[in-house]
């Protein structure tokens, strides 16, 4: 299966997630600061029913800051009911997209972060196979990841070893745990760290 296969499946089973939660999970804080997982289904389908040149534009109107432009995008796509969000999310789950820099591999990784952004908060163990967390963690530790999704430097000094699966990247202090809190580790959530043994400050200096 290609990256864009892998990725049409993960939304469709975070549509069926979505659609598993009461009112009460809807409007709880994600682990995106400010975003709850009303926010974050939208979060989910902006690219799908966004075209390039309006996210441009509004970019400008933000001096070309991508972050407050996607909260931007996100906050206005929330106003819409949450099922019509989980629907456009089942018909555009094969929408391919090759964002800039990142490629098919950004919203692979979107999936995969953002549905524990949503689960961990709930006490929740929806996630992506185990499989997805080896293929998107051999990029981000590998030689050219996109910035966006890992800072430059950030794994300098760090090798990792999954304790549930067979994995391990890196080279120099270790770091160990579930595959999933080192993916989500890496990508900048502190709620993670709890889940890892060895001192993630101490390796990543």
């Amino acid at each position: 299966m290609t990256i864009h296969d892998l990725t049409t499946a993960n939304r469709l089973m975070i549509a069926d997630f979505l659609e598993s939660l009461d009112d009460d999970a809807w409007h709880r804080e994600t682990l995106c600061p400010g975003w709850t997982t009303h926010h974050m289904a939208a979060h989910f389908v902006q690219p799908m029913v966004l075209g390039f040149g309006r996210f441009l534009l509004t970019s400008l109107r933000y001096r070309g800051d991508t972050d407050r432009t996607v909260d931007h995008h996100t906050r206005r796509l929330a106003r819409r009911p949450r099922a019509e969000l989980i629907g456009l999310l089942r018909e555009h789950a094969a929408d391919r997209s090759d964002p800039p820099r990142v490629g098919p591999m950004g919203p692979f990784a979107e999936t995969c972060v953002h549905l524990r952004d949503i689960a961990r908060p709930l006490g929740l163990p929806a996630d992506v196979p185990a499989a997805h967390w080896r293929i998107l963690l051999d990029y981000l530790t590998g030689p050219d990841p996109a910035p966006a999704l890992v800072a430059p430097g950030r794994l300098t000094g760090m090798r990792f070893v999954a304790t549930d699966v067979d994995w391990q990247a890196g080279e120099g202090a270790l770091v160990t745990g579930p595959i999933e809190a080192i993916g989500m580790a890496i990508t900048g959530r502190a709620a993670a760290l709890a889940d890892l043994t060895g001192d993630w400050q101490a390796a990543s200096r």
